[in-house]
């Protein structure tokens, strides 16, 4: 794990479950923050205790330096378990969120409970689509500017194709979050490729129960990516959401939720 000293991310905690409820945190993926899980809060709030993380240049933690790669950002979240203190806790992310919780789990995997990863990045492997797509965001930032940045993001991105295209989806809401979303890691070349130890061995030592699922319209790069977790891990449980693209837990929220808790009740109980 690169810079075990790294600051702790901002975050806010939802605690209406009480003090002996088990943890579950949640983390966003590239543009966006810890308001995407709304309605996640609203379905799982008097279960668990939430622990809603915006990670380095997002949200509350907009100003936080770079580098704004996927070490950074596992060790960004392990700091702020720390900080909030969370000792073991389930784990939900999307996409670069779920890839940081993915190699951080790998490396210290007695934080965790489970995994929920929603079409999540495998840390140390190529995504050529993504790459392509951020590399040009990169380029118009700097020279058209963060709107046309965030504009070019909303319509060229086809893991928003669901939202663009279906009202049901909540498109206009998204927006509105990347609208207030300051860019700074687009401008980071590394932000999902950065070279990592390969973590293959990793991934075959880890035992702890893992949900991943993708939108039926995903975005081929994560698809991949979720057939390779899915033969590499021992634990594995794979669902495919219908009508979904690329965010199916805010695109989709009842059929998501309803696929997690059939998940998480699948676990035995925690020590």
């Amino acid at each position: 794990m690169t810079n075990e000293n790294s600051a702790a991310a901002r975050y806010e905690t939802v605690l209406d479950a009480g003090p002996d409820a088990p943890w579950m945190t949640m983390v966003h993926g590239v543009s966006q923050d810890r308001r995407v899980f709304s309605a996640q809060v609203t379905a799982f709030r008097g279960r668990f205790r939430l622990l809603l993380i915006d990670l380095p240049g997002h949200g509350l933690s907009t100003d936080m330096p770079g580098p704004y790669g996927l070490a950074e950002f596992a060790s960004a979240i392990r700091a702020t378990f720390g900080e909030a203190g969370v000792e073991r806790t389930h784990f939900w992310g999307t996409h670069l969120g779920a890839g940081a919780g993915l190699l951080l789990a790998c490396r210290k995997p007695d934080l965790f409970l489970s995994l929920i990863l929603e079409a999540p990045v495998f840390p140390g492997r190529p995504l050529p689509v993504v790459s392509g797509i951020l590399a040009r965001i990169a380029a118009t930032a700097t020279e058209q500017g963060m709107d046309a940045a965030r504009r070019t993001w909303w319509e060229d991105g086809a893991w928003f194709a669901a939202m663009r295209d279906n009202p049901e989806c909540r498109g206009e809401e998204h927006r509105a979050i990347i609208e207030d979303f300051q860019g700074r890691p687009w401008l980071d070349a590394g932000l999902a490729t950065r070279p990592i130890d390969p973590i293959d061995g990793l991934l075959a030592d880890l035992t702890l129960p893992v949900l991943i699922y993708n939108g039926q319209h995903d975005v081929p790069d994560f698809l991949q990516a979720a057939d390779a977790l899915e033969a590499a891990l021992s634990a594995c449980v794979r669902r495919i959401v219908p009508d979904a693209a690329g965010f199916p837990f805010w695109e989709y929220p009842d059929r998501v939720n309803a696929e997690v808790r059939r998940f998480l009740g699948s676990l035995p109980p925690a020590d």
